[in-house]
Order: C-alpha cells, then structure tokens, then sequence
C-alpha cells in the first residue's frame, strides 16, 4: 500500500505543477490516460494512448492559462486510495477543494489506476468536465 500511495501522490504532484514529461514518465511506453466522462472536443483530452502522446497532449493542456480564480487549497483537499485483490489495480477517490473569491469550493472524483512493472499502464479519470480548467 505504501508504494502505491507514493505513486498517487506523485502522480498528484506532476498535475498540480503542470508538469507533462514527469506525468508521462509515470506511464509505460504504451499506457493510456483515458477520462471517459470527458466530451470531444473538451480542452482536456478525452483519451491518450502511449507515453509520447500523453507528454505532449498534457503539455498542451497544461500551457493553456490556469484559473486564476481558482486555487487548490491542499489543506482541504483529501483523497481516499482503495487497493483490490489485483496488487497492480488500486482506485483512489478524491476530493479537491478550490478556493475561488474566499470560499472552498470541492471538486470530487475518482481515478482507476493499472500498473505494469511499477509504471502507469492505464489511468481512468472520472471528474465532471465542467470543473476542469
């Protein structure tokens, strides 16, 4: 449990800092970042499959302006990690909180994490689209 929640918090780490080739590191070469609640055509890509794809679609994402009227208050935010009876399968849930104009504002959501030899094979990120900046 214990390299698994390094993992998640590091992934977590990577997305708060915006940093796409340290992300994508985390993957396999053929891993897939799906987020299937996501419309076509959303800022955030709906599906990237292969750790190139998923460096340069986050680093395109990623060099979009961040809300300025939203800032995660880590001091708020939580997560829950869930392990299953596949050690390479674990499931967090998460709940952001945003500070937008002086009050906390929580985004919830859930990710299904697949390894492979450590790496991120597949990552499904289920967030309402709506609340992505």
């Amino acid at each position: 449990m214990e390299n698994l929640q390094k993992l998640f918090e590091r992934y977590v780490y990577c997305g708060m800092t915006r940093d796409a080739a340290a992300l994508a590191d985390m993957f396999t070469p053929d891993g897939v970042l799906e987020a299937p609640l996501v419309p076509e055509g959303h800022p955030f890509p709906r599906r990237l499959a292969g750790r190139d794809a998923i460096r340069t679609g986050l680093a395109e994402y990623y060099a979009r302006p961040a809300g300025p009227d939203r800032k995660v208050d880590v001091s708020k935010s939580s997560y829950t990690l869930h392990v299953t009876s596949d050690p390479d399968v674990f499931i967090t849930e998460i709940d952001t909180a945003y500070d937008v104009d002086g009050a906390t504002v929580f985004m919830s959501l859930a990710q299904i994490f697949r390894l492979r030899d450590g790496k991120i094979a597949l990552m499904r990120d289920y967030f309402a689209p709506e609340h992505a900046d």
